[in-house]
């Protein structure tokens, strides 16, 4: 699966992915760096299909109001490390992975993981 990992999520996160086996891409890895405008967050993941990684409202509202992105990975755990963060990626990504396969809209919490269809 290819992944876009937004600016507040750390680009370690990114690598990450990369080591369990995905394509993933942080804003840093952009042309923009961290600077990259949500609208070309949304052409680029539109462009490469790929899931963009945030926990930032204003890409769940671009999403619900206008389809970009078309997939999307809301992260909503509050503050957490990022071996927590990694932890909580690694028990869930197969079921990431999977659910992505039927929809558009996924949110991954601390505990669990909600499909929104």
């Amino acid at each position: 699966m290819k992944f876009l990992v937004d600016a507040q999520r750390p680009r370690r996160l990114a690598r990450w992915l990369r080591g369990a086996g995905h394509d993933a891409l942080h804003t840093l890895d952009l042309p923009d760096g961290n600077g990259t405008t949500d609208a070309a967050i949304n052409a680029c993941a539109a462009r490469e299909n790929r899931v963009v990684v945030t926990k930032d409202a204003d890409f769940v509202n671009s999403h619900l109001l206008h389809g970009r992105p078309s997939r999307l990975l809301v992260i909503s755990t509050g503050n957490v490390t990022n071996n927590e963060l990694e932890s909580i990626f690694a028990v869930h990504l197969a079921m990431v992975v999977t659910a992505f396969q039927t929809c558009e809209y996924i949110e991954l919490t601390r505990t669990k993981l909600i499909v929104h269809e």
